[in-house]
């Protein structure tokens, strides 16, 4: 057992496929509690050396997620893309045992909305968000890009070359823009909040937030 306490905090993450393994990778960084759990011995064994606690188990069975302790974790993830028959039936066994937050991976909108009438508390789609993510960049001069609903994105831009030594004052970006600057980089420091008299330097970036297509806009100046 890892040195780290599943003390609530800790996060089960059941298939370890890409995402899964992935997910779970991160969050051992962070120094999160994981216990891991695929059906499938290769994984098992592929992952155990470099996860805390890597189990073979059928994750649909409600008396083998309860034998390996995972009612004790605060929070769990159903990573399984290969199939929705078992992710569905593992969000099942996952809310019979009482976990506070189920987080659970779809492949379509009517396998979302089966994973939310069995219990799934938040239904994530991460090619679909990694695809419009990526998508924003290649045909922007965006360095990130984050997408909410509601029409709402943070992004990370150069400072463009017009609006070098100019301050966040002068430029006015809420209303010539519609952007609200949020942070600054000067190269080889950190980002900082960005206020008023914050100047915009060369070479510089910007976290700016505010509707899509006036964040992309704001990233296409020169």
């Amino acid at each position: 057992m890892s040195a780290r306490r599943a003390d609530g905090n800790g996060v089960v993450v059941v298939g370890l496929g890409r995402f899964g393994s992935h997910l779970a990778g991160s969050l051992t960084r962070m120094d999160r509690e994981v216990l891991a759990i695929d059906r499938n011995p290769d994984r098992v064994q592929r992952w155990s050396a470099q996860l805390d606690r890597v189990v073979q188990a059928d994750s649909t069975e409600e008396g083998a997620l309860r034998q390996l302790g995972v009612a004790s974790f605060g929070r769990a993830v159903v990573a399984i893309g290969a199939s929705v028959e078992a992710s569905v039936l593992t969000v099942l066994a996952l809310t019979e045992l009482g976990l506070s937050q189920i987080w659970a991976r779809a492949t379509s909108q009517k396998h979302a909305k089966i994973l939310s009438s069995v219990g799934a508390h938040h239904v994530i789609f991460p090619e679909a968000e990694t695809g419009d993510r990526v998508a924003h960049l290649i045909v922007s001069r965006l360095l990130d890009f984050i997408e909410f609903d509601d029409d709402f994105a943070i992004a990370t831009v150069r400072v463009p070359e017009s609006l070098v030594g100019r301050t966040v004052l002068d430029l006015r970006p809420d209303d010539r823009y519609g952007v609200r600057v949020i942070g600054a980089k000067v190269p080889g420091e950190r980002f900082r909040y960005a206020s008023d008299s914050t100047k915009l330097t060369r070479g510089g970036l910007l976290v700016v937030e505010g509707g899509i297509d006036q964040v992309q806009r704001f990233a296409g100046i020169r």
